[in-house]
C-alpha cells in the first residue's frame, strides 16, 4: 500500500487543491481548513451543505504570508495572517462556540461579493485548535476547522468501487479527504486501528459520517440532481444511523507526508 494522494483545503468547504508534499503538525496538515467563512450576523460557519458555490472559491496558503482567495469573476485579493490586534470574532461550528481573529473588511467583503450574503472569514491559529470528541480522542489531541478530526482518510479502492456502482468515474476530491491510499482492498480501511505512513503513525478515530456536499460538482458547484453518489452510498454504506465513507485520522505527532510513501497497517 502506498500514500497515492495528498489534498488540502485552506478554507473550510472551498475549493482543495492536491500536493506533492505536506508538513503535518497538531493540528493536521499545515495549511488545512485553518480558515472558515462564517455568517457575518450570527457568527455560524457556512458550507456547501448550504452555499454549493463555496466550491468556486479557490483559495491558495501562502503560510506566514497568509492566503490567497481567487474566484471566477473577482480579482485575486491576499489575505494577512490576522495579527496581534485583529479582532477576535465570537464563531460557532456544530454548535462549539470559538473565538477567532477576524480577517478584515476587505476579506469580507470579497467572499460577500463571491456568495452573495454578508459573511466574514476568520482564522485559527495553530496554537489554538479544537479539542477532538473525548468519546474517539485524548485530551490534547485537537483540530482546526475540520468536521472534528484533523485528518481523513480514504481508500482509491473504495472509491473505484463506488464508482463503479454510480456508473461513472468520481473525483476523490468531492469527498474531501486529507490522504489517499492505493494498493487496499475496497473498504479495508474500516478495519484499520493504527497505521503508518512514512516515519508518521496514525490512529483511526471513527468512520467518516457523509452530509450532502459530495453531490456538489467541484468544477460547476451544481448539485446533482439524482443525489448521487449519496444515493448509492445510502444502499450499501448506512448503519447506525448515518452513511459512512473514508475513516477520521488523528496523528501521534508532527512529520513530513509524501505522495508515494509506504503504508502500512499496524493494527
Amino acid at each position: 500500500m502506498e500514500l497515492s494522494s495528498i489534498y488540502r483545503f485552506p478554507v473550510k468547504s472551498a475549493a482543495g487543491h492536491a500536493l506533492q508534499q505536506a508538513e503535518a503538525d497538531a493540528l493536521g496538515l499545515v495549511g488545512d481548513r485553518r480558515w472558515m467563512v462564517v455568517a457575518a450576523d450570527s457568527g455560524r460557519f457556512l458550507t456547501q451543505r448550504v452555499l454549493p458555490q463555496m466550491a468556486r472559491i479557490q483559495p491558495q496558503w501562502l503560510g506566514g504570508d497568509g492566503l490567497l482567495l481567487r474566484a471566477s469573476g473577482l480579482p485575486d485579493l491576499p489575505v494577512a495572517l490576522p495579527g496581534r490586534g485583529a479582532e477576535a470574532r465570537l464563531v460557532t461550528i456544530w454548535g462549539r462556540q470559538v473565538s477567532a481573529p477576524d480577517a478584515g473588511n476587505a476579506a469580507a467583503d470579497w467572499l460577500g461579493q463571491a456568495l452573495g450574503r454578508p459573511c466574514r472569514l476568520v482564522y485559527l491559529p495553530a496554537e489554538q485548535g479544537l479539542q477532538v470528541d473525548l468519546d474517539y480522542a485524548s485530551p490534547g489531541d485537537k483540530a482546526a476547522f475540520s468536521d472534528g478530526f484533523p485528518f481523513l482518510l480514504i481508500g482509491q479502492s473504495s472509491l473505484d468501487d463506488l464508482s463503479a456502482r454510480v456508473g461513472r468515474t468520481l473525483d476523490m476530491i468531492r469527498f474531501r479527504p486529507n490522504l489517499v491510499v492505493a494498493g487496499a482492498a475496497p473498504f479495508a480501511e474500516d478495519d484499520w486501528r493504527r497505521i503508518r505512513i512514512g516515519d508518521m503513525t496514525f490512529r483511526v478515530a471513527k468512520p467518516c459520517s457523509r452530509c450532502v456536499i459530495p453531490t456538489v460538482d467541484p468544477v460547476t458547484a451544481e448539485r446533482a440532481a439524482d443525489g448521487e453518489p449519496l444515493a448509492t452510498l445510502m444502499r450499501y454504506r448506512k448503519r447506525e444511523g448515518g452513511v459512512f465513507f473514508g475513516q477520521n485520522l488523528i496523528a501521534d505527532g508532527p512529520g513530513v507526508l509524501d505522495v508515494g510513501m509506504p503504508v502500512e497497517r499496524l493494527e
